[in-house]
């Protein structure tokens, strides 16, 4: 999908230290390393496994020409060691298809050597780093120092107990005890779960000791809280927080959206029962895996109080709304305080906007990570927090107050509130029923003006005026927004949001600005 994009780099290589993550003349530098990640060696392998004898041929040949042209340390492929470590884990995983975990060639054995030298020494800034990278090269230590081991090659313990030692500190350390991950981020969660699993596999298959049990315990979290977040239906969650498109274990035809192949995995291996009952191609990993499918009953969908990481999932018969507040143990990459995602019958109906790229021109990358691309209030014009570069923002948001979820005969409801940097609060009550969702919110504290969002999705809407307010609708869908005080403006215009990276599209986003404290009520009703 980045073919489009694709840029060529200077043919002088460079030593990897010596280039820059953020060069304007190669754009964003993910679209170069994307190839380089090697997913291509797993499809090679599952060819070649199915009986398929030219696609081993090709695949050796791909590996030669990849040496030839990125020789050890040189050149944008070798600068960043998590797009290393995800190499050597995508070799590992081809190595499990094709049966020869335990006998590679001295070939592999070489160039998983080379990698691992590579990670090893930055393996303490990766740590720091406080997100998936730390994990991602920690599973490629472990992976590939015990491949090497099995193999009788000398190094290869030293590099599996460093790999083994922070797997387990990253575990316990990022993963909360909700579930949820130090990145916010719904595509960076499945990263993480899926990086654990083939850590699992691969464990299991070489007959090494068990990893801690705060690890289990951690992971085994994390895949029910990723199983609570996602549409059964469709696969799709939430976009919430950085979402860069990363796959790391493709080994279906699925859209990358579709998240229930690596919550079925996750679930069999570290919640022994199954995610899904029902066979479809969720299944498929377990298969290629070797992983049996544990015929148990699955969980059950629930209203889910995700307290350390600032989630709440509330659920009303075809309906779930997951609401966003500010809990930040770890750096935001989003203002994205109390933001709604509403899905029905499977559809994600008020829609967040995603990241889109990690280097673009500084107007697209301030809206996707700031608060105008969310369904939330915006004061002044401004971000809930100061950003202070490109992936950091100051002053980090504090939950004022914050409510358990309430179960009522009529409607499930929550609440939550925050004071910013320059003292505009924001005070959010949410609530669902079979039909509609609704919303109270109470602002005050800014200076000139507030502006309420609701991000729709792709559809005629229609915009009329009512009592105190504002009402839209596309014919099967209604909004309406009322406030105590004058609204001094209410217009549906065009917004952004991107599924896939670099990729974005319009939508219809209703703003509704008022300029004194205000009580807002919104109303989102569907069809029946």
């Amino acid at each position: 999908m980045f073919l489009a994009n694709f840029k060529k780099v200077s043919s002088r290589l460079e030593p990897w230290w010596k280039i820059s993550d953020f060069d304007d003349s190669v754009g964003d530098i993910k679209l170069i390393w994307e190839q380089s990640r090697m997913n291509w060696v797993i499809a090679f392998a599952q060819r070649a496994r199915n009986g398929d004898g030219d696609s081993l041929k090709r695949l050796n040949y791909w590996l030669s020409d990849w040496i030839k042209n990125n020789p050890p340390y040189l050149g944008h492929n070798w600068k960043c060691g998590q797009e290393v470590s995800i190499r050597v884990i995508h070799l590992c995983v081809a190595a499990l298809i094709l049966g020869q975990e335990k006998d590679s060639l001295l070939g592999l054995q070489e160039l998983i050597r080379l990698h691992l030298h590579r990670i090893a020494p930055t393996i303490h800034y990766a740590i720091a780093q406080n997100n998936n990278h730390g994990i991602s090269e920690a599973a490629a230590l472990f992976i590939g120092g015990s491949c090497l081991d099995v193999c009788g090659a000398s190094d290869g313990e030293n590099y599996e107990k460093l790999g083994r030692k922070w797997l387990d500190n990253r575990a316990s350390k990022l993963i909360e005890e909700d579930g949820s991950f130090s990145q916010y981020s719904l595509n960076y969660h499945r990263m993480v779960l899926d990086t654990f699993s083939i850590a699992e596999i691969w464990r299991k298959r070489l007959s090494r000791d068990k990893f801690s049990p705060s690890l289990y315990d951690r992971v085994r979290r994390a895949s029910s809280w990723l199983y609570q977040m996602i549409c059964p239906k469709s696969g799709h969650g939430p976009n919430l927080g950085a979402n860069d498109g990363s796959h790391l274990l493709q080994l279906t035809d699925s859209c990358y959206r579709d998240l229930r192949p690596s919550v079925q995995l996750a679930s069999n291996l570290f919640e022994e029962r199954l995610a899904y009952a029902d066979i479809g191609l969720w299944d498929i990993h377990l298969a290629w895996m070797g992983i049996e499918n544990k015929k148990t009953t699955p969980l059950k969908y629930l209203n889910c109080n995700y307290d350390s990481g600032g989630y709440k999932v509330l659920r009303s018969n075809v309906a779930y709304v997951i609401f966003r507040y500010p809990k930040f143990r770890y750096r935001p990459s989003q203002a994205d305080a109390m933001h709604i995602d509403l899905w029905v019958n499977g559809k994600n109906l008020l829609v967040d906007a995603g990241s889109y790229s990690y280097n673009t021109n500084p107007g697209l990358s301030d809206y996707f990570n700031g608060t105008a691309s969310h369904n939330t209030v915006q004061f002044d014009d401004r971000d809930q927090m100061p950003k202070l570069g490109r992936f950091l923002f100051g002053s980090w948001l504090k939950t004022k107050q914050v409510s358990p979820i309430k179960i009522s005969d009529s409607h499930i409801s929550t609440s939550a509130s925050y004071r910013d940097f320059k003292g505009a609060e924001h005070f959010r009550e949410v609530y669902i029923d079979n039909h509609s969702l609704n919303t109270i919110d109470k602002i005050k504290g800014f200076k000139k003006n507030a502006v309420i969002r609701w991000r729709l999705t792709n559809s005629k809407w229609i915009l009329k005026s009512i009592k105190s307010g504002v009402q839209i609708s596309n014919g099967l869908h209604k909004l309406s927004v009322t406030s105590d005080t004058p609204i001094l403006r209410a217009d549906i215009v065009d917004g952004w949001k991107s599924l896939y990276y670099m990729k974005k599209e319009k939508i219809p986003v209703l703003e509704v600005e008022v300029g004194f404290a205000s009580t807002i009520s919104s109303e989102f009703t569907w069809a029946k």
